[in-house]
């Protein structure tokens, strides 16, 4: 069965469900979410996709994302999510959300209202080979000067958003 995404307009009101490929080829805005899990040092986890994803494959991006079940509420897809690409367990909450709209290449486009959530875990990550092929901890100082000097080793999405994701996590520390 394919994937149905959940359309939206751009105040994330529902306009009905489309099935994912057609979606990207289209560049259909619909929802994602994206999980960025830090550890006790404040590092952000991040995932190197598969190869074989198809699109992105390669890149380097936050912990994990992916799009909301049509029915089924965000925090449990979380969840599955998270366990089935990083073989962990967290606890997230919602930080923000973020459009986006990205060519991703193969005719492929990302127009996304994206749900950004945070965690915290020192757990140790196992990988799911058909979602991520390697991890690691990168802090939040050292990751910007990355992906200045290699921009296209990471993912659009994580380029797009990271300087809401510093900015939020700067807010949290001041609050």
């Amino acid at each position: 069965m394919n994937e149905l995404l959940i359309l939206v307009d751009e105040h994330d009101n529902e306009i009905g469900l489309m099935e994912k490929m057609p979606a990207h080829l289209s560049g259909r805005l619909h929802r994602a979410f994206s999980v960025f899990i830090f550890n006790s040092k404040e590092e952000l986890l991040l995932q190197q996709r598969a190869d074989n994803k198809y699109h992105s494959g390669g890149l380097w991006t936050n912990t994990c994302c992916s799009h909301p079940i049509d029915g089924e509420d965000i925090n449990v897809t979380i969840k599955k999510r998270l366990k089935e690409e990083m073989g962990m367990e967290c606890e997230t909450e919602y930080q923000f959300s973020f459009v986006y709209k990205a060519s991703l290449g193969n005719g492929l486009i990302e127009h996304e209202l994206d749900r950004v959530f945070f965690g915290t875990s020192d757990e140790k990550p196992v990988l799911n080979p058909s979602e991520a092929k390697d991890w690691k901890y990168i802090s939040l100082d050292d990751l910007p000067a990355a992906i200045k000097s290699h921009p296209e080793d990471f993912s659009a999405w994580l380029k797009i958003c990271l300087p809401k994701v510093i900015s939020k996590i700067k807010e949290n520390k001041s609050a």
